[in-house]
């Protein structure tokens, strides 16, 4: 078949958790049909993985995009009355590009990764939408956490975004979320409306994200190293990890004087730069996660704004070592208790759960196995992306 497909960030390197999962769908979309890809780049670093993406490609359009430039082009939005992720992402370029496509090609099915990119999705053609997560809910969870006036206008973007996704979705063959959870949260948003949606589920590249005896360790011998991996300029990691450096790595590091928490990942922002000192460590971006996750004492992620399902949590199971994280990222993942899966919501959860695989490295390992073993079991990428084949054959 012949496919276009519409991501809102190029969809390589797979080093964060929309551009794994939009990377995944790229390549089971390549193996069976003919893929034609319109994308941006927000990123400069990206523009070197191109050659890639483009081998996976019968055409790549990419769009530059500048994130600060697009911050004050999408204010535009209270003018017009959208939500302000539709200007945002708004290029006279790409729409010309698909434009052309459309006439020259004749595609089968348009496949939208995120929400907001629906606004390029051509009429008339058969329409299947990931939007990952409900993403206007993510807007109306952060305005309680910020003062006036951005609390207003994030609870603005939640109610406009929100009416925009309903269009999509009523116009959408079928739509897909990352975990039931999600695909609930939008029917229960959406009352009223039959819409047709359906849970997609992450994986994880288990062959990469693989214990390797090679991997030799970045941490100095006598500490007792504690790892959170994300993009560290995305306001729910930031949250986290201030949040734990503040209020839960002292009363840690009474019982583990040794214990330091390294913070892994790209564009760290002023306030995560700021954590760094004696009991904080911060990486910025690593050209390889996996020392880290391998030689961790255990992983955390404290997630207090989660929404979906968190591919770190994955992948460091799969390189076999616990995870202490928010109750509502293990839930995402399984309803069943799984000891190297252990949940925690409040501080002192936290504390104890933490120091119960610090204080028996070699449960922590066995649990570890466990966690590695699960994941093999329950989370390849092709079984879960299956679920979209049905969709493209009744094109």
């Amino acid at each position: 078949m012949k496919v276009l497909y519409l991501v809102h960030r190029l969809p390589y390197p797979p080093n964060k958790g929309d551009k794994v999962r939009s990377y995944h769908l790229l390549k089971h979309l390549a193996s069976q049909h003919e893929v034609h890809l319109g994308t941006f780049i927000d990123d400069p670093d990206d523009e070197q993985h191109l050659p890639r993406v483009r081998e996976l490609c019968a055409d790549l359009h990419v769009a530059r995009l500048h994130p600060r430039a697009a911050k004050l082009l999408s204010l535009r939005g209270l003018l017009t009355g959208e939500p302000l992720s539709l200007p945002y992402y708004r290029h006279a370029g790409l729409q010309a590009w698909i434009d052309q496509a459309v006439a020259r090609v004749g595609f089968d099915v348009v496949v939208v990764f995120s929400g907001v990119m629906a606004q390029y999705a051509p009429s008339g053609l058969r329409r299947l939408v990931d939007f990952v997560d409900v993403d206007s809910a993510k807007w109306r969870d952060y305005a309680p956490e910020h003062t006036w006036p951005m609390s207003w206008l994030y609870r603005r973007e939640f109610t406009k975004l929100l009416a925009f996704e309903q269009r999509v979705a009523a116009e959408a063959a079928c739509s897909f979320f990352v975990t039931e959870h999600e695909a609930a949260l939008f029917r229960e948003l959406s009352p009223g409306r039959h819409l047709r949606v359906e849970a997609l589920g992450n994986g994880v590249d288990a062959h990469f994200f693989a214990p390797d005896p090679e991997l030799a360790s970045p941490f100095a011998a006598d500490e007792l190293p504690l790892v959170f991996t994300g993009a560290m300029d995305y306001w729910p990691n930031v949250d986290a990890v201030s949040w734990f450096a503040r209020d839960i790595l002292p009363a840690l590091r009474q019982r583990f004087p040794a214990l330091r928490l390294y913070i892994v990942g790209r564009a760290p922002t002023p306030a995560v730069q700021a954590l760094a000192g004696e009991a904080v460590n911060v990486t910025g971006g690593v050209p390889d996660v996996r020392p880290y996750l391998q030689h961790a004492a255990a992983v955390v992620a404290p997630l207090r704004l989660a929404r979906g399902l968190q591919n770190k949590v994955l992948e460091a199971m799969a390189m076999a070592r616990p995870v202490i994280a928010a109750e509502a990222c293990v839930r995402a993942i399984t309803a069943d208790a799984l000891p190297g899966l252990l949940p925690a919501e409040r501080e002192a959860d936290y504390v104890e759960r933490v120091s119960a695989m610090l204080s028996d490295r070699t449960a922590a390992d066995l649990v570890g196995r466990d966690a590695r073993a699960f994941v093999l079991r329950a989370y390849t990428w092709d079984a879960h992306l299956a679920g979209l084949d049905r969709h493209l054959e009744a094109a």
